[in-house]
């Protein structure tokens, strides 16, 4: 392989800060053939190029059934995250190519109708399973376990981490990375699954995941209130004045006001940091947010519907596995090409898990339809 261009496509290690992450310190599970690539940026290829990456483009954000081409879909979040992230990124002279693969593939694990979904099929998972369901642990999960047919994408530690620790609902004031070995990843990765809570104990090993966990907050907190307003929910002179005076009133204005107070008190730090005044002002919006979009975003009505629907997809594929039905569409569509290694030791109940939370909304709704209409 030609020096020079090893040397062209590897050289940022050069020129990073002192506390940014080196592509030389990139960690796999599995030793790898090298190849032009640094192993952060060969990530960022592998998440896009993913099949779960493409279901972003049907899956919800905040409002589901929406008959709206510019409300916000997954892969619109997942894209602003990840160019926030990496213009805070930029600006501190940290690892843009760990930042990139980090919030791109941060939210892989999210299920039909989004956090209604999630907590439904947690409900489902801990009564079949004992196992908790959280969709950073799953969008860990995805890569590591059941893309590439179930064999996992091996992706490096640094990124799975950050994803595995993105979570944007708890705000902090200042994040610090915390160390870790891949045993001590392995260890909080797999204690989400049995204890509760377990996820607000997490920290990203790197400052990268760092400033993707609060990129992940402005990447919605803002586009949300837009989306709200274009919905009819809200209107915009509901916003309090103690936050917009602060923040501004426009998701333009939101995001670039959090962005720059971010890179003014992050720099040269080992840690990411918001102003006193700048973090009460995103607290108090994301409360405001929860108040008025978030709990009012689906009805009960809505939500019971979603839970009916989850539990008869549920109980259908697990009867269509205890009876072996292989005319069924989890045999058709997703067990065939796993790999045997999955197929073993996976518990039925855990496979139509995985099934049904790789699903995107429209796919979903129509084998819940099927479903019905076969019943009838």
């Amino acid at each position: 392989m030609n020096e020079q261009i090893m040397n062209n496509m590897q050289k940022m290690d050069k020129y990073l800060g002192e506390y940014a992450t080196k592509n030389s310190e990139a960690i796999r599970f599995n030793e790898e053939s090298k190849d032009i690539r640094s192993s952060f940026f060969r990530d960022i290829d592998r998440i896009i190029y993913s099949l779960s990456y493409t279901r972003y483009l049907d899956k919800t954000q905040v409002f589901s059934n929406i008959d709206n081409d510019h409300i916000s879909r997954r892969m619109t979040h997942v894209q602003m995250v990840s160019k926030i992230a990496r213009t805070i990124g930029r600006a501190l002279n940290m690892n843009e190519d760990l930042i990139e693969a980090i919030a791109l593939g941060h939210d892989l694990g999210h299920v039909p109708f989004g956090h209604p979904g999630e907590a439904i099929l947690n409900r489902i998972s801990l009564e079949y399973t004992g196992k908790y369901f959280n969709h950073n642990v799953h969008s860990v999960r995805v890569l590591k376990e059941l893309e590439n047919n179930g064999k996992g994408e091996n992706i490096t530690l640094q990124v799975l981490d950050g994803i595995l620790c993105h979570n944007g609902e708890f705000v902090c004031n200042e994040y610090y990375p915390t160390p870790k070995t891949k045993e001590d990843f392995l260890n909080d990765y797999n204690s989400c699954y049995t204890e509760a809570n377990y996820i607000k104990k997490l920290h990203p090993m790197t400052l990268e995941g760092c400033i993707v966990r609060i990129s992940d907050i402005i990447g919605y907190i803002g586009r949300d209130i837009e989306d709200a307003i274009r919905v009819g929910i809200i209107t915009s002179s509901q916003l309090p004045s103690s936050i917009t005076e602060v923040l501004g009133t426009s998701n333009r204005e939101i995001v670039n006001t959090i962005i720059l107070d971010v890179i003014s008190n992050s720099l040269n730090k080992p840690y990411i940091k918001m102003s006193s005044k700048v973090y009460k002002a995103v607290k108090d919006l994301k409360q405001f947010n929860f108040d008025n979009i978030y709990y009012k975003a689906n009805n009960k009505t809505t939500l019971d519907h979603y839970e009916k629907m989850y539990r008869t997809l549920f109980s259908k594929y697990l009867n269509d596995l205890k009876i072996k039905n292989i005319k069924s569409e989890i045999y058709q569509i997703y067990l065939g090409d796993m790999d045997d290694e999955y197929l073993i030791n996976n518990s039925d109940e855990q496979k139509v898990i995985d099934f049904i939370a790789g699903m995107t909304d429209d796919y979903f709704t129509g084998l819940y339809n099927k479903c019905i209409e076969e019943r009838n």
